[in-house]
């Protein structure tokens, strides 16, 4: 098998097995014991929480562990609109972007239905929002920004710390959905001014089920889930200890080798790039260029005249593994939100491809994989 679709999710790193199978096999207490055998339960969620934490430059009290990025979207996005509410402030205006994943969007529609008003704002044909726009669609009474920080399906990064200073300056709340960027570019939440940050541990060689929102301290942000009085009495339920200790691990390991790893695979996607626009006619990158305003990993490429749907089942018969766009909307009918949005034209657009490739991804896989294409491209336009 040649795995590309590593945006969808990723293989969990020994180093994160080995630590989850002591949590399963040995330290497989409660963690709200008051007795010794769970309290190194707790010690071991605890030291997850400083590995999590340094990978960001947060304190480790800003970092409450989730079931993974949509609970920490949701959270981010209802918990504020839960804090005005309760303590009597008037807003009920968020902005956010069309391309942002449905985590956000349909929390968002959620809201809309109970009479808070949410602005969209368009993005270019890289997939990137306008500064301009964005504070032009500030009103007196917008209590949160929400914008990812890179793109799920064309891995366009977006200008966060422009973003946040926007925020700042009007005294806005700015989540952002991190999920994609989190351990493939480097994340500075003091530097960059970010308020919430979601991330899920399965998109970094961690286990599913897992994952945190960053919250500054300051942010007033009311709880999501109700209970117990777990992670400071945020987020109730008993903590998922393996998860979250194989998560601790994964970013540990991956923060040390990051660049290396992220440099090997830009590298190895570039190639890809340059065999397709060389050796494929009729083909179109969507997104922005190769460089720091895209993810190393991704590239989504349409093919004109052709099913995307017809050229996966050929891949999938071939052992390569890649997706028509985000793994959460795997059926839905219809061209991704997102190719709309950067308005990718209907003959190209039907044949749109997204390879999200990692760090064990070579030159020779690629060299399989480009052999399938050009010839299943040849089948399927006569």
């Amino acid at each position: 098998m040649i795995y590309l679709d590593h945006a969808a999710t990723t293989s969990v790193c020994p180093r994160a097995v080995a630590e989850m199978k002591k949590c399963l096999e040995i330290y497989y207490g409660n963690p709200s014991g008051a007795y010794e055998f769970a309290q190194q339960c707790k010690e071991k969620i605890e030291t997850a929480r400083k590995q999590v934490a340094k990978s960001i430059n947060a304190s480790k009290d800003e970092i409450y562990f989730t079931s993974g990025g949509t609970e920490s979207d949701n959270w981010a996005l209802f918990g504020t609109v839960r804090a005005c509410r309760y303590k009597g402030k008037r807003g009920r205006h968020i902005i956010t972007s069309c391309i942002e994943h449905h985590a956000i969007l349909n929390s968002c529609k959620a809201l809309e239905k109970q009479g808070y008003r949410v602005t969209y704002l368009p993005v270019d044909e890289r997939g990137v929002i306008s500064l301009r726009d964005l504070e032009r669609a500030i009103r007196n009474d917008t209590i949160l920004i929400s914008i990812m920080y890179a793109n799920n399906e064309i891995g366009t990064i977006q200008p966060i710390d422009e973003i946040a200073k926007i925020a700042k300056k009007y005294n806005i709340y700015f989540h952002t959905d991190a999920v994609q960027a989190y351990m493939h570019i480097p994340i500075d939440v003091k530097k960059s001014g970010i308020h919430m940050m979601s991330v899920s541990s399965h998109k970094l060689c961690g286990p599913k089920g897992t994952g945190f929102l960053y919250i500054s301290k300051g942010c007033d942000i009311e709880k999501f889930i109700y209970g117990g009085k777990q992670e400071s009495n945020m987020r109730a339920g008993t903590e998922n200890v393996p998860g979250i200790v194989g998560m601790g691990a994964a970013v540990e390991e991956g923060f040390k080798n990051m660049y290396k790893k992220n440099l090997k695979t830009a590298n190895v996607r570039d190639y890809f790039l340059s065999r397709i626009e060389n050796e494929i006619e009729d083909v179109r990158l969507n997104g922005a260029e190769p460089g720091n305003e895209r993810l190393p990993g991704n590239l989504n490429i349409s093919f004109k005249g052709i099913e995307g749907e017809t050229l996966l089942i050929i891949l999938d018969m071939n052992g390569i593994c890649a997706s028509a766009g985000s793994a959460c909307n795997t059926g839905e009918p219809g061209i991704s939100h997102v190719i709309e949005s950067i308005g990718v034209p209907k003959e190209y657009a039907d044949g749109t491809i997204r390879f999200t490739l990692g760090e064990e991804n070579t030159v020779r896989e690629v060299d399989f994989v480009m052999d399938i294409l050009k010839t299943a491209i040849k089948v399927l336009r006569e």
